[in-house]
């Protein structure tokens, strides 16, 4: 089994912010591909900046898991590529969704939420609890991860209850933070983790890179693609499970499709 995965990335602040730069020569997300990619997980890169952001239809349709991170260009990205990413996800591709991609249009558009959150950019201390040992995400990590530096995200996350919480953040300013978040949409598997501010080297912390090799592992689906997940056909009254005889008015013909 190899799982196809892709690292996402707007891949702006590594080219005009030299602090970026210096930490993640190469992009985030070539810093993420480095560190996810073993026996097991083929990676690969794309950016905002490449035609169709490198996410036409024939790359996703062969993609397991889509590992997403952006910040300054949300509003930058395709509508036409966030449905297809959209699709995908319905039809069993996980997404992971990173750090300040909370207000990517994929992750609010999956949410249907504001996907808003209180932030200070301070270089605090950040320790996010394990709260679930138990998970296939969390194996690998002992009770906490210990953050020098980092970006504080802090509640009120408005974003839909999750199926788990796997991780909860503790800033040394006071706050905390749902940080860790699991989702089913469809066939998809979603996963929400926030640490990864890009001043910091926090993809680069061992723990951290070993959360998101179990994350990809957990959001594959190994079935077959669910191709007809967005289809609403119209099933005539002959074609029932059970005989049945149409009663009252009706305002669709035989076959004809309904109204979207």
């Amino acid at each position: 089994m190899t799982i196809r995965a892709v690292v996402w990335n707007e891949f702006i602040h590594e080219q005009n912010n030299d602090t970026v730069k210096d930490i993640y020569p190469d992009g985030i997300h070539s810093e993420i591909a480095r560190a996810i990619a073993d026996d097991e997980i083929s990676v690969e890169t794309a950016t905002l900046q490449e035609d169709e952001h490198g996410l036409p239809q024939s790359r996703l349709d062969e993609t397991d898991v889509l590992l997403w991170w952006g910040h300054k260009a949300h509003g930058d990205v395709s509508d036409h590529v966030v449905d297809r990413v959209q699709q995908r996800v319905a039809e069993g591709m996980g997404l992971i969704i990173l750090h300040s991609g909370h207000f990517s249009k994929i992750f609010k558009r999956m949410m249907g939420t504001p996907c808003s959150l209180r932030w200070r950019e301070a270089g605090e201390r950040e320790r996010l609890w394990v709260i679930n040992p138990s998970h296939p995400i969390t194996q690998g990590l002992g009770k906490t991860i210990e953050l020098p530096h980092s970006e504080m995200y802090g509640e009120p996350f408005l974003v839909p209850e999750p199926m788990e919480t796997l991780f909860v953040s503790w800033y040394e300013g006071g706050e905390v933070f749902r940080s860790g978040l699991t989702y089913q949409r469809g066939a998809g598997r979603i996963f929400y983790f926030s640490p990864g501010h890009e001043t910091y080297p926090i993809y680069k912390d061992p723990a951290i890179q070993t959360v998101l090799r179990n994350a990809v592992r957990w959001a594959y689906n190994p079935a077959k693609p669910w191709k007809d997940v967005s289809e609403a056909p119209n099933v005539p009254y002959d074609k029932a499970p059970e005989p049945l005889e149409p009663k009252g008015a009706s305002l669709h013909k035989r076959g004809e499709a309904g109204y979207r």
